[in-house]
Protein backbone atom coordinates (compact mmCIF):
# COMPACT_ATOMS: atom_id res chain seq x y z
CA UNK A 1 0.00 0.00 0.00
CA UNK A 2 1.19 3.83 -0.86
CA UNK A 3 2.12 5.87 1.95
CA UNK A 4 -0.69 8.62 2.89
CA UNK A 5 0.78 12.05 1.51
CA UNK A 6 0.56 13.44 5.20
CA UNK A 7 -0.45 11.71 8.71
CA UNK A 8 -0.41 13.64 11.82
CA UNK A 9 -0.49 11.51 14.65
CA UNK A 10 -1.04 12.91 18.12
CA UNK A 11 1.12 16.16 17.28
CA UNK A 12 1.85 18.13 20.14
CA UNK A 13 4.14 21.28 19.43
CA UNK A 14 4.76 24.69 22.22
CA UNK A 15 6.83 27.20 22.08
CA UNK A 16 8.02 27.77 25.95
CA UNK A 17 4.87 27.45 27.68
CA UNK A 18 3.04 28.61 24.47
CA UNK A 19 1.38 25.27 23.78
CA UNK A 20 1.13 25.76 19.80
CA UNK A 21 -0.71 22.07 18.71
CA UNK A 22 -2.04 19.96 21.12
CA UNK A 23 -3.09 16.22 20.58
CA UNK A 24 -3.79 16.20 16.90
CA UNK A 25 -4.27 13.23 14.62
CA UNK A 26 -5.48 14.03 10.85
CA UNK A 27 -4.84 12.25 7.60
CA UNK A 28 -4.38 14.82 4.45
CA UNK A 29 -5.10 12.52 1.11
CA UNK A 30 -4.82 13.41 -2.51
CA UNK A 31 -6.58 16.23 -3.09
CA UNK A 32 -7.65 20.11 -1.56
CA UNK A 33 -7.74 19.80 2.55
CA UNK A 34 -8.48 23.10 4.00
CA UNK A 35 -7.43 23.95 7.38
CA UNK A 36 -9.21 26.54 8.88
CA UNK A 37 -8.45 28.37 12.15
CA UNK A 38 -8.78 31.87 13.57
CA UNK A 39 -4.99 33.65 13.67
CA UNK A 40 -3.10 31.82 16.87
CA UNK A 41 -4.64 28.42 16.20
CA UNK A 42 -1.87 26.42 14.77
CA UNK A 43 -2.25 26.33 11.58
CA UNK A 44 1.28 27.39 10.93
CA UNK A 45 2.57 25.25 12.84
CA UNK A 46 1.02 22.50 11.51
CA UNK A 47 1.92 23.43 8.40
CA UNK A 48 5.69 23.94 9.19
CA UNK A 49 5.65 20.15 10.80
CA UNK A 50 4.31 18.57 7.85
CA UNK A 51 7.94 20.40 5.80
CA UNK A 52 10.30 19.24 8.10
CA UNK A 53 10.64 23.10 9.81
CA UNK A 54 9.75 21.92 13.29
CA UNK A 55 9.95 18.83 14.69
CA UNK A 56 6.68 17.84 17.03
CA UNK A 57 7.28 18.18 20.62
CA UNK A 58 5.24 14.49 20.81
CA UNK A 59 3.61 12.41 18.79
CA UNK A 60 4.86 11.91 14.79
CA UNK A 61 4.55 13.85 11.41
CA UNK A 62 4.80 11.51 8.53
CA UNK A 63 4.86 12.19 4.66
CA UNK A 64 4.42 9.43 2.48
CA UNK A 65 5.66 6.90 5.10
CA UNK A 66 8.83 9.24 6.06
CA UNK A 67 9.60 11.80 9.04
CA UNK A 68 9.95 14.95 7.03
CA UNK A 69 12.44 16.42 10.27
CA UNK A 70 14.83 12.89 10.02
CA UNK A 71 15.09 12.48 5.97
CA UNK A 72 15.86 15.76 4.11
CA UNK A 73 14.96 13.73 0.57
CA UNK A 74 11.64 13.71 1.54
CA UNK A 75 12.00 17.60 0.48
CA UNK A 76 12.01 16.82 -2.95
CA UNK A 77 8.26 15.84 -3.21
CA UNK A 78 7.18 18.80 -0.95
CA UNK A 79 6.68 22.26 -1.29
CA UNK A 80 5.85 25.08 0.92
CA UNK A 81 5.08 28.21 0.42
CA UNK A 82 4.57 30.13 3.94
CA UNK A 83 3.04 33.38 4.74
CA UNK A 84 5.55 35.64 5.55
CA UNK A 85 7.24 37.78 2.65
CA UNK A 86 10.90 35.90 2.00
CA UNK A 87 11.37 37.25 -1.02
CA UNK A 88 14.83 39.08 -1.94
CA UNK A 89 13.71 42.72 -3.13
CA UNK A 90 17.10 42.91 -5.97
CA UNK A 91 16.55 39.31 -7.77
CA UNK A 92 14.07 38.88 -10.13
CA UNK A 93 10.93 36.53 -10.11
CA UNK A 94 12.55 34.57 -12.96
CA UNK A 95 16.22 34.35 -10.74
CA UNK A 96 14.25 33.52 -7.20
CA UNK A 97 12.82 30.50 -8.99
CA UNK A 98 15.53 29.31 -11.03
CA UNK A 99 17.75 30.00 -7.71
CA UNK A 100 15.56 27.08 -6.06
CA UNK A 101 15.30 24.88 -8.97
CA UNK A 102 19.02 24.69 -9.09
CA UNK A 103 18.99 23.82 -4.40
CA UNK A 104 16.90 21.06 -5.89
CA UNK A 105 19.15 19.82 -8.65
CA UNK A 106 16.81 19.96 -11.18
CA UNK A 107 18.79 19.01 -14.66
CA UNK A 108 16.92 21.64 -16.55
CA UNK A 109 17.20 25.09 -14.21
CA UNK A 110 15.81 27.20 -16.80
CA UNK A 111 13.10 25.30 -18.73
CA UNK A 112 11.37 24.51 -15.35
CA UNK A 113 11.55 27.60 -13.72
CA UNK A 114 9.66 29.46 -17.16
CA UNK A 115 6.91 26.37 -17.09
CA UNK A 116 6.47 27.31 -13.52
CA UNK A 117 6.25 31.04 -13.75
CA UNK A 118 3.91 30.94 -17.09
CA UNK A 119 1.44 28.29 -14.60
CA UNK A 120 1.30 31.18 -12.51
CA UNK A 121 1.11 33.81 -15.21
CA UNK A 122 4.37 35.68 -14.03
CA UNK A 123 6.21 35.11 -17.13
CA UNK A 124 5.80 38.64 -18.73
CA UNK A 125 7.12 39.61 -15.38
CA UNK A 126 9.90 37.47 -14.91
CA UNK A 127 12.48 40.10 -15.69
CA UNK A 128 11.33 42.41 -13.36
CA UNK A 129 13.14 42.91 -9.61
CA UNK A 130 10.68 41.33 -6.51
CA UNK A 131 10.93 44.73 -4.78
CA UNK A 132 8.45 46.12 -7.83
CA UNK A 133 6.13 43.68 -7.12
CA UNK A 134 2.30 44.06 -5.34
CA UNK A 135 1.41 41.63 -2.75
CA UNK A 136 -0.44 39.59 -5.57
CA UNK A 137 2.84 39.13 -7.82
CA UNK A 138 4.60 38.71 -4.82
CA UNK A 139 2.44 35.37 -3.90
CA UNK A 140 2.03 34.04 -7.27
CA UNK A 141 6.40 34.33 -7.60
CA UNK A 142 6.56 32.28 -4.36
CA UNK A 143 3.78 29.79 -5.37
CA UNK A 144 6.15 29.46 -9.07
CA UNK A 145 8.98 28.74 -6.31
CA UNK A 146 7.11 26.22 -4.49
CA UNK A 147 5.69 24.26 -7.73
CA UNK A 148 9.15 24.29 -9.70
CA UNK A 149 9.55 20.73 -9.17
CA UNK A 150 6.24 19.74 -9.03
CA UNK A 151 5.52 18.13 -5.62
CA UNK A 152 3.57 15.51 -4.72
CA UNK A 153 2.67 17.43 -1.41
CA UNK A 154 1.95 21.31 -1.82
CA UNK A 155 1.43 22.79 1.85
CA UNK A 156 0.01 26.59 1.73
CA UNK A 157 -0.71 28.92 4.32
CA UNK A 158 -2.63 31.99 3.54
CA UNK A 159 -1.87 32.22 0.04
CA UNK A 160 -4.98 33.80 -1.29
CA UNK A 161 -3.30 36.80 0.79
CA UNK A 162 -3.19 40.13 -1.63
CA UNK A 163 -4.68 38.50 -4.42
CA UNK A 164 -7.70 40.01 -6.36
CA UNK A 165 -10.99 38.40 -7.31
CA UNK A 166 -9.37 37.73 -10.37
CA UNK A 167 -6.24 35.92 -9.55
CA UNK A 168 -8.06 34.05 -6.53
CA UNK A 169 -9.81 32.48 -8.73
CA UNK A 170 -7.50 31.47 -11.03
CA UNK A 171 -5.08 30.03 -8.13
CA UNK A 172 -7.97 27.63 -7.09
CA UNK A 173 -8.59 26.56 -10.19
CA UNK A 174 -4.65 26.49 -10.62
CA UNK A 175 -4.86 24.46 -7.43
CA UNK A 176 -7.96 22.12 -8.22
CA UNK A 177 -5.61 20.96 -11.56
CA UNK A 178 -2.74 20.03 -9.85
CA UNK A 179 -5.47 18.18 -6.97
CA UNK A 180 -7.02 16.18 -10.30
CA UNK A 181 -3.63 15.17 -10.95
CA UNK A 182 -3.10 13.56 -7.57
CA UNK A 183 -1.57 16.10 -5.77
CA UNK A 184 -2.28 16.45 -1.92
CA UNK A 185 -2.77 20.32 -1.19
CA UNK A 186 -3.47 21.20 2.48
CA UNK A 187 -4.08 24.72 2.45
CA UNK A 188 -4.69 27.31 5.22
CA UNK A 189 -7.17 30.51 4.92
CA UNK A 190 -9.09 32.65 7.35
CA UNK A 191 -11.18 33.54 4.30
CA UNK A 192 -14.15 30.67 4.70
CA UNK A 193 -15.63 31.21 1.24
CA UNK A 194 -12.33 29.97 -0.78
CA UNK A 195 -11.91 27.13 1.69
CA UNK A 196 -15.62 26.00 1.21
CA UNK A 197 -15.49 26.77 -2.51
CA UNK A 198 -11.84 24.64 -3.13
CA UNK A 199 -11.41 22.41 -0.34
CA UNK A 200 -12.96 18.83 -0.49
CA UNK A 201 -12.14 18.24 3.23
CA UNK A 202 -11.76 20.44 6.02
CA UNK A 203 -9.90 20.49 9.23
CA UNK A 204 -10.47 22.94 11.90
CA UNK A 205 -8.47 23.87 14.19
CA UNK A 206 -9.20 26.12 17.24
CA UNK A 207 -6.91 26.80 20.25
CA UNK A 208 -4.26 24.06 18.78
CA UNK A 209 -6.85 21.41 19.04
CA UNK A 210 -8.62 19.98 16.11
CA UNK A 211 -12.07 20.53 16.75
CA UNK A 212 -13.78 19.19 13.74
CA UNK A 213 -13.06 17.29 10.07
CA UNK A 214 -15.22 16.44 7.17
CA UNK A 215 -16.77 18.17 4.40
CA UNK A 216 -18.59 21.40 5.56
CA UNK A 217 -21.61 19.81 4.89
CA UNK A 218 -20.96 16.40 7.36
CA UNK A 219 -19.58 19.38 9.97
CA UNK A 220 -22.63 21.15 10.08
CA UNK A 221 -24.85 18.25 10.17
CA UNK A 222 -22.37 16.29 13.33
CA UNK A 223 -24.08 19.75 15.54
CA UNK A 224 -27.33 17.96 16.72
CA UNK A 225 -27.51 19.60 19.59
CA UNK A 226 -28.73 23.08 17.26
CA UNK A 227 -31.22 23.39 15.06
CA UNK A 228 -31.17 23.48 11.22
CA UNK A 229 -33.21 25.53 9.05
CA UNK A 230 -34.40 24.45 5.27
CA UNK A 231 -36.39 26.41 2.83
CA UNK A 232 -38.84 24.49 0.88
CA UNK A 233 -40.63 24.98 -1.82
CA UNK A 234 -43.46 23.53 -2.97
CA UNK A 235 -47.14 23.53 -4.90
CA UNK A 236 -49.04 24.22 -1.73
CA UNK A 237 -46.58 25.14 1.54
CA UNK A 238 -49.27 26.00 3.62
CA UNK A 239 -50.79 22.67 3.82
CA UNK A 240 -47.33 21.08 3.94
CA UNK A 241 -46.29 23.81 7.45
CA UNK A 242 -49.35 21.90 8.67
CA UNK A 243 -48.73 18.54 7.78
CA UNK A 244 -44.94 19.03 9.07
CA UNK A 245 -45.67 20.70 12.42
CA UNK A 246 -47.31 17.19 13.19
CA UNK A 247 -43.48 16.05 13.94
CA UNK A 248 -41.90 16.99 17.04
CA UNK A 249 -38.79 16.90 15.37
CA UNK A 250 -40.04 20.21 13.76
CA UNK A 251 -39.04 23.25 16.04
CA UNK A 252 -40.94 26.23 14.04
CA UNK A 253 -41.86 26.99 10.45
CA UNK A 254 -42.24 30.36 8.62
CA UNK A 255 -43.73 31.90 5.36
CA UNK A 256 -41.47 33.43 3.81
CA UNK A 257 -42.47 35.26 0.18
CA UNK A 258 -43.52 32.27 -1.56
CA UNK A 259 -41.42 29.03 0.27
CA UNK A 260 -41.46 27.56 3.61
CA UNK A 261 -38.65 28.15 6.29
CA UNK A 262 -38.65 25.07 8.64
CA UNK A 263 -36.13 25.12 11.45
CA UNK A 264 -35.95 21.35 12.48
CA UNK A 265 -34.06 19.38 15.57
CA UNK A 266 -33.23 16.03 13.08
CA UNK A 267 -31.58 16.40 9.66
CA UNK A 268 -31.42 12.99 9.07
CA UNK A 269 -35.19 12.44 9.96
CA UNK A 270 -36.26 15.59 8.42
CA UNK A 271 -36.14 13.42 4.67
CA UNK A 272 -37.83 11.39 5.61
CA UNK A 273 -40.57 13.50 6.91
CA UNK A 274 -41.28 15.74 3.95
CA UNK A 275 -41.12 12.76 1.75
CA UNK A 276 -44.73 11.77 3.89
CA UNK A 277 -46.01 14.78 4.21
CA UNK A 278 -45.77 15.75 0.51
CA UNK A 279 -46.92 12.28 -1.41
CA UNK A 280 -49.97 12.63 1.32
CA UNK A 281 -49.56 9.82 2.94
CA UNK A 282 -50.33 11.67 6.17
CA UNK A 283 -53.65 12.98 4.60
CA UNK A 284 -55.00 14.57 2.19
CA UNK A 285 -53.40 15.19 -1.55
CA UNK A 286 -50.31 14.86 -2.71
CA UNK A 287 -47.63 18.00 -3.06
CA UNK A 288 -45.47 18.59 -5.51
CA UNK A 289 -42.16 19.88 -3.97
CA UNK A 290 -39.85 22.25 -6.35
CA UNK A 291 -37.09 22.67 -3.99
CA UNK A 292 -35.22 21.66 -0.72
CA UNK A 293 -32.18 24.00 0.38
CA UNK A 294 -30.41 24.54 4.03
CA UNK A 295 -30.37 27.77 4.72
CA UNK A 296 -27.34 27.73 7.75
CA UNK A 297 -24.73 25.07 5.85
CA UNK A 298 -22.19 27.30 4.58
CA UNK A 299 -18.72 27.21 6.28
CA UNK A 300 -19.28 30.70 8.06
CA UNK A 301 -22.40 28.89 10.25
CA UNK A 302 -19.89 25.74 11.14
CA UNK A 303 -17.23 28.11 11.92
CA UNK A 304 -19.07 30.20 14.13
CA UNK A 305 -20.76 27.21 16.09
CA UNK A 306 -17.65 25.68 16.27
CA UNK A 307 -16.07 29.04 17.85
CA UNK A 308 -19.08 29.68 20.36
CA UNK A 309 -18.94 26.09 21.74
Amino acid sequence: MTAAPLVFDHVSHWYGDVVAVNDISATVESGITGLLGPNGAGKSTLLQLAAGLLSPASGSVRVFGERPAERPSIFARVALVPEREALPGMLTARAFVEARATLLGMPDVRGAAARALDVVEMGAAADRPVQEFSKGMRQRTKLAAALVHEPSLVLLDEPFNGLDPRQRLQMMQLLERRADDGVAVLLSSHILEEIEGVAARILVVLSGRLAASGDHRALRRLMTDRPHTMRVQASDVRTLASRLMRDPIVIGVEMVADDLVVRISDYAAFSRLLLRAATGTQAGEAITLFGVQPTDESLEHVFAYLVER
